[in-house]
């Protein structure tokens, strides 16, 4: 069984990544559908507001402070390579660093990088907006599904 700093770094990570899964989760479940049956010139706003004020102190500590924990927790499995639960915790590092972490600023980002450049009323902007909320939202599905998974992994780690 996981014990000391080991277990307290596994149950911080359960809880961060879970609490991130259900922040995508809410996104993808009713925000992005939401913002699609607004008219473009509304959603893009609406979604320029949102891309804005979700880099807060509390969510950019939760979201990159999973990803420490996460690749902490990878380097000492690593390192150490504990008897119960290498596997697990190896897999939910990778799910949440490559599934979230990575999706995000590879994927997520860029289109919201991409929309912060149009004017909501714009033509432009009306042309790239359902693509956005499609490709954006399925992306998103990504992240939701590996926040979960990872956070399934560490608890499996912890069993």
């Amino acid at each position: 069984m996981i014990e000391g700093p080991y277990f307290v770094l596994t149950v911080s990570a359960v809880l961060g990544t879970g609490l991130v899964a259900g922040v995508f989760f809410a996104f993808s479940a009713f925000v992005m559908k939401g913002l699609a049956a607004l008219p473009a010139a509304q959603g893009v706003a609406a979604m320029r507001a949102l891309n804005v004020t979700a880099v807060t102190k509390a969510f950019m500590l939760l979201f990159l402070g999973s990803a420490v924990l996460s690749a902490v927790i990878a380097v000492v499995t690593a390192v150490v390579w504990p008897r119960d639960g290498a596997v697990a915790l190896l897999a939910g590092s990778v799910l949440y660093l490559g599934g979230s972490f990575g999706v995000t600023a590879a994927a997520n980002v860029p289109r919201n990088e991409a929309l912060a450049r149009l004017g909501p009323g714009s033509a432009e902007a009306a042309a790239y907006w359902p693509g956005y909320v499609r490709e954006w939202t399925r992306w998103n599905h990504v992240r939701t599904a590996a926040s979960a998974g990872a956070a399934l992994a560490y608890v499996l780690a912890l069993t």
